[in-house]
């Protein structure tokens, strides 16, 4: 099977494909040659994409599903730097929500964007779990204060720290999900050295494109803690045969929304 298809009426033999590949396997064309991946090199093609979506004349397509290639509307997924920038200073961990969750088509159409981060050697390693049940994301905090038990006198670095939580969450108050409607948990193959990294730009995809959506996220640093070792929670959440837990996100309809940016420490940088 080719590894690309080019339109010859469309192609101008810019050389921009061959340019663009990370893996050098585009060859560049000349008056009698179109560009395209020799037979022999097939097997480096990642398929990222990246020749397909720098072509100026969008005359060359990846041949990975290439029914479902789609134009770019002209201006479409462009902003300006200020608009950006203001977009992404607003962001702010929720820890407040309201009652009513998430509809699941709208939690795709977030998963849809994140689907889109990179991932090394675009491996895509990354799979996705949706907690969507808000008793179950309770049952999830539950057994997380299960495993702060377990610290509690103990060496681990948390011991002197959970005991305050525990008497918070015996007294009716959710620190650990922090009443959190929805919990999404990114889950990663055993035995690939980077994938954990992987996961967590993938989830920052979610949580940079949430808010555009309406939707509130909080960073699960507990569920997270819990979840990378305590087997009880990692049974709860469902992580499949031959993979674990990543990182968890909780995410709602936020009760309050953002309406001014707190200051932040100048940035400090060193020029080299």
């Amino acid at each position: 099977m080719e590894t690309t298809i080019v339109d010859e009426d469309l192609c101008t033999r810019c050389g921009v494909c061959s340019a663009v590949c990370p893996t050098a396997i585009v060859g560049a064309a000349d008056e009698d040659t179109l560009p395209g991946v020799p037979e022999e090199k097939a097997g480096m093609c990642v398929a990222c994409g990246h020749c397909e979506a720098f072509c100026p004349a969008q005359a060359l397509t990846l041949n990975v599903r290439p029914e479902e290639k789609a134009e770019v509307p002209a201006g479409a997924g462009t902003l300006p730097p200020g608009d950006l920038g203001v977009y992404l200073q607003k962001r702010r961990s929720v820890r407040r929500y309201t009652g009513e969750p998430v509809p699941r088509e709208t939690i795709l159409a977030v998963l849809d964007v994140a689907r889109y981060a990179p991932s090394g050697g675009n491996g895509q390693p990354v799979r996705w779990i949706v907690v969507h049940d808000p008793e179950m994301v309770r049952k999830v905090a539950g057994l997380m204060i299960e495993w702060m038990k377990t610290l509690v006198e103990s060496s681990h670095p948390m011991s002197g720290y959970v005991p305050g939580l525990i008497r918070a969450w015996e007294a009716g108050n959710d620190v650990i999900c922090r009443g959190a409607p929805h919990l999404l948990v990114a889950h990663i193959p055993e035995g690939n050295p980077v994938a954990s990294v992987d996961a967590i730009i993938a989830m920052t995809h979610f949580d940079v494109a949430a808010p555009a959506f309406g939707i509130g996220t909080c960073w699960a640093g507990f569920v997270s803690m819990a979840a990378a070792s305590y087997e009880p929670l990692q049974k709860e959440i469902g992580i499949p045969e031959g993979r674990k837990f990543a990182y968890a996100m909780m995410f709602g309809n936020p009760d309050y929304v953002p309406r001014g940016i707190p200051r932040r420490n100048p940035v400090q940088v060193a020029w080299r």
